[in-house]
């Protein structure tokens, strides 16, 4: 008698603990959802900034780079070089043009909170001795939210030495 009683007992605490789980379950989901919208929106943002960068690198626009750099921005050349955003800034306004940036053949976009990392494989078009050469580099972006905007904070292109993606 006593291990059907306690039988009767263990199944109405499972039974408890089942519904207390789908409540929580359920008072949580649209909180979830919402996390899942403002990444989405978050991640939209950060893909029209990249394609924004590309842009204004194209017309040599230091002023629209300016609004998506934030000031603290460290960028690493392709050399391994530091520069700060006021030294980019100025390397694209004295560019001899013989450079264009291409669009980005990859780019993903994952967004951590406040933060977002692009992540990408970009064609970079140059003109060298009279010929046009291009090269691929694979780049990483650090975005944060400040102030309800997302600017890039760091970012670093690496050249792609093989025919992977």
């Amino acid at each position: 008698m006593k291990s059907i009683c306690y039988w009767i007992v263990a199944r109405w605490i499972v039974a408890l603990w089942m519904v207390a789980l789908w409540t929580l379950a359920l008072l949580c989901a649209p909180s979830m959802v919402h996390a899942q919208d403002n990444d989405a929106a978050a991640r939209d943002q950060v893909l029209a900034l990249e394609k924004a960068w590309n842009q204004a690198y194209k017309a040599r626009d230091a002023k629209a780079l300016a609004a998506i750099l934030d000031n603290s921005l460290v960028l690493v050349e392709d050399d391994g070089s530091l520069k700060t955003k006021s030294e980019f800034l100025a390397s694209v306004k004295s560019s001899s043009g013989n450079e264009e940036q291409v669009a980005p053949e990859s780019l993903t976009v994952r967004v951590f909170g406040n933060t977002a990392i692009a992540i990408g494989v970009i064609a970079v078009k140059a003109t060298k001795g009279g010929k046009s050469v291009v090269h691929r580099e694979r780049f990483i972006d650090t975005w944060i939210n400040k102030n309800g905007s997302w600017v890039c904070i760091a970012t670093d292109a690496t050249p792609m030495t093989h025919a992977g993606s």
